[in-house]
């Protein structure tokens, strides 16, 4: 049996209707007006008029020489981190060709997308590590060209920070675009910005539901929400801990959801006791407090296996695993964007610079996709060639499965490869 001590609240469906209505006009404007539409935006949406939409290589320069030398060595620092765990992920997929039966050779290929959109959102703070979990691995997968469009700031111009991030991590453009209109022009393209194969990177409401739109014309990574965390603690856990990883994720903003699951009553009320102390000095109070008041959560569960059953069913974005010897429960864990496993492995380390991606599915969806990676920006597909062995034995089966189904033409296209005639070849049903 399960208690909810907590409860969130709910998004009324006519406000997801309106997000829904307004990204279809603002994707509508912007395939039929390209650069003129993103302007537009700019000025009704961000307050700046943009004349030019890529930001020079003598900016990005600047913004470069500009950074505290402590921020650029951060910033290559994450970079390194990053890019090492995508390239052990590359090395995870192999390419390989196989002689099946005799005179039938199939093979795989990994190959990478060839242009990709990486949106960078701006908002509230400045997140560096947006740009870095889009770019690093579509160039660790072998993308050609990495575009990026992040929104302006009031002054016209980009957060230098982010700015610096998108360059060192390879991106070969940088737009001053944001919103749903950025992902309309990568996936429409523009005067200024040329169409992209996929979209990738996290956004508000309006960049999601542009994403979801344009599917189809592009490829995107995944339609991620507001941020989630789940912690699951026992009594062994510490309530200032987990109280911070709850809060860390509250402050993304007023969406965010953080959930706690505990065996552990007095854990529950420790927790809440130490929200509301760290919210009294948190700088971040406003976002986090209302965020928690309207979107968290805190469940009791009689027994570990109940709060481990309510996880895997929350499908949470962020699983925080703070329970005694959590490392021997890791194969009990199916559906989650990542894992962080002990109470040292704080979710922020992900979110910034450990390595792992986090970009990752929320709203349930990790119960059938996982997150960002390596792979998101490459196919793997699959080619075969075929020897006259391999024309005998696969030939008869063939032409006698299209006669079955009525399909006389493939019945001929493998009969003529068996026989070098039409209809030679007399099927026995």
């Amino acid at each position: 049996m399960i208690e909810f001590i907590k409860r969130e609240s709910s998004t009324s469906g006519q406000e997801r209707s309106s997000v829904t209505e307004t990204v279809a006009e603002i994707l509508s404007h912007v395939r039929d007006r390209g650069d003129e539409a993103l302007r537009y935006y700019a000025k009704k949406f961000d307050g700046v008029e943009v004349s030019d939409l890529k930001v020079s290589i003598h900016e990005i320069e600047r913004a470069v020489h500009q950074l505290p030398l402590t921020l650029w060595e951060d910033i290559q620092y994450s970079i390194g981190r990053i890019r090492s765990f995508a390239e052990a992920q590359m090395e995870s997929l192999a390419e390989f060709e196989k002689e099946m039966i005799p005179g039938v050779h199939l093979g795989q290929r990994v190959i990478p997308v060839e242009t990709v959109g990486a949106y960078v959102p701006g908002g509230r703070y400045p997140l560096l590590s947006a740009a870095q979990m889009s770019i690093i691995p579509a160039k660790v997968a072998g993308v050609k060209e990495v575009r990026v469009c992040t929104p302006p700031t009031k002054d016209g111009g980009i957060h230098p920070a982010v700015l610096c991030a998108a360059y060192l991590s390879g991106a070969d453009e940088i737009f001053r675009v944001g919103g749903a209109q950025a992902i309309g022009a990568l996936a429409y393209g523009t005067e200024t910005i040329r169409p992209v194969c996929k979209i990738s990177g996290p956004g508000n409401r309006y960049v999601t539901e542009a994403k979801r739109q344009v599917y189809g014309v592009v490829g995107i990574d995944l339609l991620a929400g507001p941020s989630e965390v789940l912690v699951l603690a026992d009594e062994t856990a510490r309530p200032e801990y987990v109280a911070t990883d709850l809060l860390a994720q509250a402050e993304h903003d007023m969406d965010a959801r953080a959930i706690l699951v505990t065996t552990s009553r007095r854990l529950a009320s420790a927790v809440l006791q130490e929200i509301d102390r760290q919210l009294r000095t948190l700088g971040t109070a406003e976002i986090a407090g209302a965020s928690w008041s309207r979107k968290g959560q805190v469940i009791v569960a009689d027994t570990l296996d109940e709060a481990i059953q309510i996880t895997n069913d929350l499908a949470p974005e962020h699983l925080h695993v703070q329970i005694e010897n959590s490392r021997d429960y890791l194969d009990r864990f199916t559906n989650y964007g990542s894992l962080f496993l002990g109470e040292k492995s704080s979710v922020v380390f992900a979110d910034k610079l450990s390595g792992t991606n986090h970009i990752l599915p929320t709203l349930g969806a990790a119960k059938y996709t996982g997150g960002v990676w390596v792979g998101t920006f490459l196919k793997v597909v699959t080619y075969q060639w075929i020897e006259d062995e391999g024309v005998a034995a696969l030939a008869p089966p063939c032409v006698r499965q299209s006669h079955r189904e009525g399909l006389l033409a493939h019945m001929r296209s493998a009969n003529i490869r068996l026989t070098g005639e039409l209809d030679s070849y007399q099927p026995v049903s």
